[in-house]
């Protein structure tokens, strides 16, 4: 038998992950070191940190919608889309989807992230270019390094980069990638003028719009559909089901053609358990909720701003929201782990970003909005936010 190589070293069992030790000291002394927090129901806890927009997910109708539902069809799934999970649910779920929005066919997936993994793969290859806004999702970030396609990623919401990535191309076929509403930050990407740079240098346009559907646009259609976008035969839009709907899982939207081509190539969509049906009852639930009470969009958009013009006069560096997020500029990662720990003690949970999931290396308290939330819970969470800002925080 040959002797091992260098690269193949002899290491006892107990030592060939010793590795991770190494890694996870480099992350600590950075102070980016993570922990899986546990929360209780809390009736006195006033929750800034998820998703939940239009304040849908504890709705006795979204919540009632998926019990019953577990109830007739299971716990799960039991299988894929084209084995045994597409029910009667699901095609409701999507022909609605498509009809709220504008778009001509929708497609259930799993999740937000898998339905973008799926969108960015099948829709590109070792034959097409993809250009990216810098800030996009992981999700998206993850599709585009298993595309096979040539990847470049050009500054945020810059056009003219946009236009000279896509010009210079050497593939025939383009994708540019982007999120409707950037997830750190909340400000919006330029839609219009967006697809028009796409048009003019034969591009198709992939929007992530998680952020907007059920804030922007008439009724909460999304930011996509307030750009007039959603119907157009050269974009395709993902969304999650887990934000502004309350409840679980991603889609996407767009032509039938695009929707056919998903079935037949997405291997997030084809080898994945497809949604508990459940999950998709209360999809269903919350959208209905919404076309009923529109209005839930416009009072999430004037919450989040009456939040961001409140602690911008407090001093602080504070993002102003184009939807429901809302970012606070921490002076270090320690802080702002510090900072949004002091917070939920008080009853106010934040979200805390630090690197690498902010692009831009700055660490941040990240808020959201929602629609359920009272004037009085503003000022609660201005408050204690702002007495127990780290030193540096505000100005």
């Amino acid at each position: 038998m040959n002797a091992p190589g260098p690269a193949a070293t002899q290491v006892p069992a107990e030592q060939v992950f010793d590795w991770l030790d190494v890694e996870a000291e480099k992350r600590a002394t950075a102070g980016l070191a993570r922990k899986l927090r546990p929360r209780a129901p809390r009736e006195d806890e006033l929750d800034l940190a998820g998703n939940d927009y239009l304040g849908l997910a504890k709705d006795k109708r979204v919540a009632g919608a998926a019990a019953a539902a577990a109830l007739r069809w299971g716990a799960g799934a039991t299988g894929s889309r084209l084995v045994t999970g597409s029910t009667e649910l699901h095609a409701e779920l999507e022909h609605e989807l498509a009809r709220f929005t504008g778009a001509q066919a929708a497609l259930v997936f799993s999740s937000g992230f898998t339905a973008n993994l799926g969108a960015v793969t099948a829709l590109s290859g070792s034959e097409s270019a993809i250009v990216t806004d810098k800030y996009i999702h992981a999700s998206l970030i993850e599709g585009c390094r298993l595309s096979r396609a040539d990847v470049a990623a050009v500054a945020h919401s810059d056009l003219k980069a946009m236009s000279h990535a896509l010009s210079t191309r050497r593939k025939t076929r383009a994708l540019v990638v982007t999120d409707s509403v950037f997830s750190v930050d909340g400000d919006l990407a330029p839609l219009p003028e967006l697809a028009m740079v796409c048009r003019e240098n034969g591009a198709a346009l992939l929007i992530d719009d998680a952020h907007g559907f059920g804030v922007l646009g008439e009724g909460g259609r999304g930011a996509v559909h307030a750009a007039g976008l959603s119907a157009a035969p050269d974009v395709v839009t993902t969304i999650t089901l887990s934000k502004a709907l309350g409840a679980q899982g991603g889609a996407v939207l767009g032509p039938r053609r695009v929707i056919r081509h998903l079935v037949d190539t997405a291997r997030s969509f084809i080898f994945d358990t497809a949604l508990a049906p459940s999950s998709a009852a209360a999809a269903l639930a919350a959208l209905s909720t919404l076309r009923a009470e529109p209005e839930l969009a416009t009072r999430v958009q004037d919450t989040a701003m009456n939040l961001a013009m409140q602690l911008k006069a407090a001093g602080f560096t504070v993002s102003t929201p184009a939807a429901a997020v809302i970012s606070v500029q921490a002076p270090s990662a320690d802080a702002a782990v510090a900072w949004a720990a002091t917070c939920a003690e008080q009853g106010i949970r934040v979200g805390c970003f630090r690197p690498p999931s902010v692009p831009d290396g700055i660490s941040r308290l990240r808020l959201t909005a929602r629609a359920d939330l009272t004037e009085s819970d503003v000022e609660r969470a201005v408050k204690v936010i702002t007495e127990s800002a780290p030193r540096g925080a505000s100005s």
